[in-house]
């Protein structure tokens, strides 16, 4: 039986440079088991090139990056291929496939991985299609005929097509109109209920940090100025961290916080 208190991702003395500018200086947080963590931050913080880093897209100067208990950075392709099974990623534009359905986008990642038929394939992708909310026609839109909030949710499905024990969400609000952001919330907390999944998102919409996160790192300046639950980061009193609650946004957002998450 899994620990909730096991540390999935671990980030330790993380150093991170582009020439002569400094990208990560000593960062470090650990995600446990079964929490939604977000990483907040202005735009250019970091908080993407921290995915990629995660996921072997990109290395760091320095530091470690531990998965499930292992060294990322020291892993072979074969033993990071076998990592990266466990693991969907939802990236911030979706990444769909525009001359492939949504089924066919669903299952794409198990024809890669798995040595199933594809007609069980097939009946694979229709049940996350369904699982994300999406109405079993969408199977045979490509993403061009989808709205916004429909093409998310197919990424979404996409991420989650391999069973994964650990979600990364990138920028999962992004470009969406309040209400499919909102419905877009609900969904993560489902998700992770529903599938036992750890997430990760990064992400810098206020409405979804206060919604759907149980902690949160605001990355700024190379390193982490603030991390807690939403409540004890609002009362922070580093400039950068009270932005997110007492500049204009922070504050619409706050009013309009649900009772349930109030405190």
């Amino acid at each position: 039986m899994n620990n909730v208190n096991e540390p999935v991702i671990e980030i330790s003395h993380l150093h991170t440079r582009f020439g002569a500018a400094v990208v990560h200086e000593d960062v470090n947080f650990t995600v446990r088991r079964g929490e939604i963590f977000a990483l907040a931050g202005g735009s250019g913080c970091g908080k993407s090139t921290l995915l990629r880093e995660v996921l072997q897209l990109e290395r760091p100067v320095s530091g470690s990056i531990r998965l499930f208990g292992r060294e990322v950075l020291e892993m072979g392709e074969d033993e990071g291929s076998a990592l990266r099974r466990r693991l969907g990623v939802m990236f911030e534009r979706g990444a769909l496939f525009s001359a492939l359905t949504v089924r066919e986008n669903v299952g794409l990642p198990l024809h890669e991985h798995t040595a199933l038929s594809g007609g069980l394939i097939d009946e694979i992708a229709a049940v996350k299609i369904a699982l994300v909310g999406l109405p079993a026609s969408a199977g045979a839109k490509y993403p061009a005929e989808l709205s916004g909030g429909m093409r998310k949710r197919a990424a979404l499905a996409r991420a989650i097509a391999l069973d994964p024990e650990l979600l990364f969400l990138d920028e999962p609000t992004a470009g969406l109109d309040p209400l499919s952001a909102g419905g877009l919330d609900e969904l993560v907390r489902h998700l992770k209920e529903l599938l036992g999944l750890t997430i990760l998102m990064i992400t810098h919409d206020i409405d979804l940090l206060w919604r759907a996160a149980g902690r949160v790192a605001v990355l700024g300046d190379g390193c982490v100025l603030g991390m807690g639950t939403m409540e004890e980061l609002s009362r922070s009193e580093h400039p950068m961290v009270r932005e997110y609650f007492y500049g204009p946004r922070g504050r619409a957002t706050r009013i309009q916080e649900p009772a349930w998450n109030r405190k």
